[in-house]
């Protein structure tokens, strides 16, 4: 038959308790039966078992000791009616109902266990409260009520079954009351006990925080192996692909230099911390030959270097065929992008760029710096031939006179005829390898025949020819940078 354990307590103002099983736990351990939350109590403190027709009490934490009727307890003490257990500052008051075992709890704030031995001449032990659980026994009698005596000394009662099987019941009792029991993230100042002891270990009042330098020293670790990753791969560690192979060049490659040394796959070239990338580009592509000048349009559009020249496109990827194609993906009438609130569209029409249109010159022409560089180029000395291609624009001229001249300028008598077309004897472009007629004027077959020269000859910049011959090439009309003193294509100049 299950043994009834009930519990009064007077220290929580609540309800008595019964628990029916064989045997409860006592401590503050919150799986326990009977939970006494205070420092001074062990997690696992006691336990009181039925053994035989006994009432058995072991202490579980022989460090921390608990008293019986103000004696130490021994390890195992058959209970009887009148004890008093004493444990931190709680009281247990035990007594019987039938075969049920009272327990009594108050706190005594201030007192030791011992004060409730002799409380108990002044108390009346039966003025309890109703309970749920078990009828409680009628009010004492009036001889009785007088109080109850101090209790006999008492010798110990040994318990009636082994101590060695009570060892065994307890070892299981605790293992499976402290699984339930989720681990804590504190650990005691002093190491787990060795032994049978490790299993029922648990941390009480000497407690630390989890020592916060593992995780600093393994954070180091790995802060160290990614610093030195990427000290090791710099270079590409965060490029979002290969730079060109024109700058990872350890020696210069071009004759006249554009730059003032090669880059050797350099980041920190372009990518300065207190300079803009512009600044970087234009500080080190200036040389005696060249100059990273920009038109006075795309400033005004807000077009920097890289907008013509991207990188990180991968190690074949090359910046001057990026420059020559990238014309015609701005200017296109499907572009609706706006450059500081002004658009742009097809030009010329979608011709190949005859600048006449309706017999007007819609060429803006070039401004003197333009026209200067234009005119002295290598491979071509103007000073020889000045009284041919003398230009100097007159008073009367008007702004579609000085256009003309400037346009033609520099095409007859100086750029040599592309296969197939009309020359005079030198090779050079005359007026018939584009007009048809003279007289009136032909302006319909120079549109058909700029693309002969202006797309089928090799860039001699890029060494082959970059675009197709069905699309404008732009930049063999449009300088972008003006001051560079190497001809965009000595291959159409004479050689005298």
């Amino acid at each position: 038959m299950p043994s009834s354990f009930i519990i009064i307590r007077e220290d929580l103002q609540v309800d008595p308790i019964t628990f029916v099983g064989d045997s409860i736990l006592i401590g503050r351990l919150p799986t326990c039966e009977l939970l006494l939350n205070h420092p001074s109590v062990s997690r696992l403190q006691a336990g009181i078992s039925h053994v035989g027709r006994d009432y058995c009490i072991r202490n579980l934490s022989p460090a921390n000791p608990i008293t019986l009727n103000g004696q130490a307890l021994k390890q195992y003490e058959a209970l009887t009616a009148g004890d008093v257990l004493g444990i931190g500052p709680f009281a247990l008051n035990i007594d019987f109902l039938d075969q049920a075992l009272c327990l009594k709890i108050s706190i005594q704030i201030g007192a030791t266990p011992n004060d409730a031995v002799a409380r108990r001449e002044t108390v009346e032990f039966w003025d309890l409260p109703a309970t749920v659980y078990s009828a409680l026994p009628a009010a004492p009698a009036e001889s009785e009520a007088a109080g109850h005596k101090k209790p006999p000394a008492r010798t110990p009662k040994p318990a009636a079954e082994s101590s060695k099987a009570l060892d065994v019941f307890w070892d299981k009792r605790i293992t499976a009351a402290t699984k339930k029991i989720k681990p804590s993230s504190l650990f005691p100042l002093r190491g787990r006990p060795s032994g049978k002891a490790q299993s029922v270990w648990t941390s009480t009042t000497d407690l630390k925080r989890r020592s916060p330098y593992s995780k600093m020293i393994w954070g180091g670790v790995i802060v160290a192996v990614l610093v030195a990753g990427s000290a090791l791969f710099y270079a590409t560690a965060f490029e979002p692909a290969p730079i060109s192979e024109a700058h990872t060049r350890t020696s210069m490659a071009l004759s006249p230099p554009i730059a003032s040394g090669a880059n050797a796959g350099s980041c920190t070239s372009c990518h300065q911390l207190h300079k803009q990338m512009d600044a970087a580009c234009t500080s080190c592509h200036t040389t005696e030959a060249f100059a990273a000048t920009v038109i006075q349009p795309h400033m005004n559009a807000g077009i920097d270097c890289v907008a013509c020249h991207p990188e990180h496109r991968g190690a074949q990827f090359r910046a001057i065929d990026a420059a020559l194609l990238s014309c015609f993906e701005c200017h296109n009438d499907n572009n609706k992008k706006t450059y500081n609130g002004k658009s742009v569209a097809t030009p010329h029409g979608g011709t190949f760029g005859y600048p006449v249109a309706n017999g007007q010159w819609i060429w803006r022409g070039l401004d003197p710096e333009e026209l200067a560089n234009r005119l002295l180029v290598d491979n071509y000395s103007f000073v020889q031939r000045k009284e041919t291609l003398r230009l100097e624009r007159l008073p009367s001229d008007s702004e579609n006179t000085w256009r003309s001249k400037q346009f033609h300028t520099l095409h007859p008598y100086r750029v040599m005829a592309a296969p197939g077309m009309a020359a005079i004897k030198s090779g050079e472009l005359g007026c018939s390898s584009c007009h048809a007629s003279q007289d009136p004027i032909d302006t319909l077959t120079p549109r058909t025949t700029c693309g002969k020269c202006h797309n089928v000859q090799p860039d001699a910049r890029a060494g082959h020819q970059v675009i197709a011959s069905d699309k404008p090439n732009c930049t063999t009309c449009h300088v972008q940078h003006i001051k560079d003193k190497r001809n965009w294509n000595p291959s159409l100049l004479p050689k005298n």
